[in-house]
């Protein structure tokens, strides 16, 4: 079901849009290499994965359409039952642990940016004998919306709502500034808090969970995660190593391996390398573009 709401909401996309659409598109692939998978603040791994990634964006007049998709692989065989924690359940190395496609739109307002889109989540494993780690039980679907503000800092609200397995919303605040320290380099900066919504574990009076499927423990605060990077490219090339300082607040974002479940923060950094090219011939300039 998960994965016809996601086909079934890009197909939509592309139809009603593709005519309106002009000649030029962008299609671009990423390739993340990170020491730990931690997303939202949640260890999903303890020990390095890679995360490629694909994207197309076509303009539509003022606005742009994008479809993709977000992938994990954990490198290495985590079967330490102590000290690994893995997405796939650690029974085989290279394992191919999550696929997240998407679709966005993206308008200008002024000095905002606004997108919406729909992302879902796949986890293509099963684990045998009870290894813990995301199944196919685990697929899901979100709603998005986000707004960017052209203002010093960057600030930008994201608010995402699981429509399927979990049913509530979490929100993420974010600034960010770079500096530029040469033709092809910048020093980047930012700061994010993450916030629960309805993604509980709606605990009872005897702290168990009344929730099937959730993410966090607790409503409210997650974590804050602070970051340092610097952007630069080389030939075709775009890199952007980076290290994540990550303040946790709910209790299972204190979780960074089975044997430490309480941990106040964290360390996890790597590099994304990106490549992109435009497709098609330049638009043609509209009538107040001409000279």
């Amino acid at each position: 079901m998960q994965q016809t709401i996601v086909g079934a909401s890009l197909v939509l996309l592309t139809g009603a849009l593709a005519a309106q659409a002009r000649a030029q598109t962008e299609f671009g692939v990423d390739l993340g290499l990170f020491s730990a998978y931690v997303f939202r603040g949640l260890s999903y791994t303890n020990k390095p994965v890679a995360q490629p990634a694909v994207y197309l964006s076509i303009p539509v007049g003022n606005a742009s359409v994008t479809m993709g998709g977000w992938s994990n692989i954990d490198i290495g065989k985590y079967d330490d039952p102590n000290d690994d924690l893995s997405e796939s359940g650690g029974t085989s190395s290279f394992n191919f642990a999550e696929l997240d496609p998407y679709g966005e739109v993206s308008v200008p307002v002024g000095k905002a940016t606004l997108t919406g889109g729909v992302l879902g989540y796949i986890y293509p494993n099963t684990t045998p004998n009870g290894v813990a780690g995301l199944t196919t039980e685990f697929n899901t679907v979100e709603l998005y919306g986000k707004a960017a503000v052209d203002l010093p800092l960057s600030p930008q609200l994201s608010v995402y709502y699981d429509i399927d397995k979990i049913k509530g919303a979490y929100l993420e605040a974010s600034i960010s500034h770079s500096v530029q320290a040469g033709e092809n380099v910048s020093v980047d900066l930012g700061a994010l808090a993450g916030f629960s919504a309805g993604q509980d574990a709606n605990l009872d009076a005897a702290g168990n969970p009344r929730a099937k499927f959730f993410n966090f423990v607790d409503n409210g605060l997650t974590h804050l995660d602070l970051s340092a990077g610097v952007s630069f490219s080389a030939a075709a090339l775009s890199f952007a190593p980076a290290l994540h300082f990550v303040i946790n607040s709910d209790a299972a974002t204190k979780v960074t391996s089975p044997s430490h479940l309480d941990k106040d923060v964290k360390l996890w950094g790597g590099v994304t390398i990106s490549w992109s090219k435009a497709l098609g011939p330049e638009p043609e300039p509209t009538e107040g573009d001409k000279p």
